[in-house]
């Protein structure tokens, strides 16, 4: 595979940038659906918004995994395990306990709040959410209490896989070269095979929770997504392959969305429930929901590849955008959902149309995100919790921010 000159890779820059973007979007839109639990809830709500999201959520997250990966990979090329380690868990684990002291509070808060389980008054309930011993909400108790990640989860579960696979790295490395006679066609099949024993065998027994110790089917789906994105990392002849065949990649995502729409409004509805649940129909549901969740990846893979690996594009042409991005990204991560719950909380007594509400909380959380990270970028202590270089360096790119995500 066929780097820049710089050694940089603009399109993973872009596509880290825009997949945390979607996140934003993404999060404002829990806000306004009924059928998935978030914090608090508008009093309004749109079915068309939750189909809009179901075309993001089965692979949002995967995508980020995928692209970390492959920024850990590249970056293996230029530094050592033992630096890359301890770069990962210095941007990892500090951002994700000042999120979990500092920034994630207001969002508890607000929760029990809305549900009327305390009284109002944030410095009291902060003094009571970082005692491990507090008797207050008992029934949201974890080991340490009140104390959580909400949606910072991502950071703990992103240090483990990178531990793991530094650890595992010479093995991985070897199988790489092994792995580049094997067709891409080959490498897809088994990966897809990966995704559907995961959703078949874990997915009922350990839904969900984010709570990184029992979330085998999050891990049994991430874990295999972040190898995948090490390894295809390496193998520069599927990465050619996978730009060139965008468009079919595309065209089958689309196919796989349009099935799960129309099964979700009741389309199929009509085939008895006995196929539903057979092997032959439990295997067809698999085949689509992992084709659907490949084929939008490698498909935002392949156009940013075509597209975006350039220092310079029509809507960033000197590259200020993508440099702006890739220093503030974590920060915007990090802040997001506290200021969308915290604006959501404001704006929810003027009872506005649901479409103006929206559009100010996409404004506010977005102004919100630029004016903290300018707080933040000002004082060594506030970019050390944040995740941020200490001390800035001129000219360093993707070098830097690849090892950090």
């Amino acid at each position: 595979m066929t780097l820049t000159a710089d050694n940089r890779r603009y399109d993973l820059d872009w596509l880290r940038t825009l997949a945390f973007g979607l996140l934003i979007l993404y999060h404002i839109g829990m806000y306004y659906v009924a059928d998935w639990g978030w914090h608090i809830k508008s009093d309004t709500t749109s079915d068309v918004l939750q189909n809009l999201m179901i075309l993001t959520n089965p692979w949002r997250m995967s995508l980020l995994f995928f692209i970390s990966a492959m920024a850990l990979a590249l970056a293996q090329q230029r530094s050592s395990r033992l630096s890359l380690f301890g770069l990962r868990s210095n941007r990892l684990l500090i951002p994700l306990l000042c999120g979990m002291f500092i920034v994630v509070v207001p969002q508890v808060y607000f929760e029990a709040l809305s549900q009327q389980l305390i009284e109002p008054g944030f410095i009291k309930f902060w003094w009571q959410y970082i005692n491990p011993n507090t008797a207050l909400l008992p029934e949201h108790h974890s080991p340490i209490g009140l104390l959580t990640w909400n949606h910072l989860w991502f950071l703990p579960y992103l240090w483990c896989y990178s531990v793991l696979v530094l650890l595992g790295a010479p093995l991985l490395n070897t199988l790489a070269r092994l792995l580049k006679p094997l067709p891409g066609s080959i490498a897809l099949l088994l990966v897809m095979a990966a995704l559907i024993a995961a959703w078949w065998l874990l997915k009922q027994a350990y839904p969900s929770s984010h709570a990184l110790v029992d979330d085998w089917y999050n891990h049994g789906k991430y874990f295999v997504v972040f190898i995948a994105g090490y390894l295809f990392a390496l193998q520069g002849n599927w990465w050619l392959k996978v730009i060139a065949h965008r468009r079919w990649f595309m065209l089958a995502a689309m196919l796989c969305y349009s099935l799960i729409i129309a099964d979700r409004n009741g389309l199929f509805d009509s085939i008895p429930a006995s196929f539903g649940e057979s092997v032959s129909g439990r295997l067809i549901v698999g085949v689509v929901l992992a084709l659907n969740h490949w084929g939008w990846i490698l498909a935002l893979i392949g156009y940013a590849g075509r597209y975006l690996n350039k220092p310079a594009t029509k809507l960033d042409k000197d590259g200020s955008l993508l440099r702006y991005a890739n220093n503030a990204i974590l920060p915007w991560y990090m802040l997001h959902q506290t200021l969308i719950i915290v604006f959501a909380v404001w704006l929810k007594p003027l009872a506005l149309p649901m479409g103006i509400e929206a559009v100010l909380l996409i404004i506010l959380t977005c102004l919100g995100c630029w004016a903290g990270f300018e707080l933040v970028k000002r004082f060594r202590l506030s970019r050390w919790l944040f995740g941020l270089k200490v001390k800035l360096a001129a000219g360093r790119g993707y070098q830097t921010t690849a090892a950090q995500q």
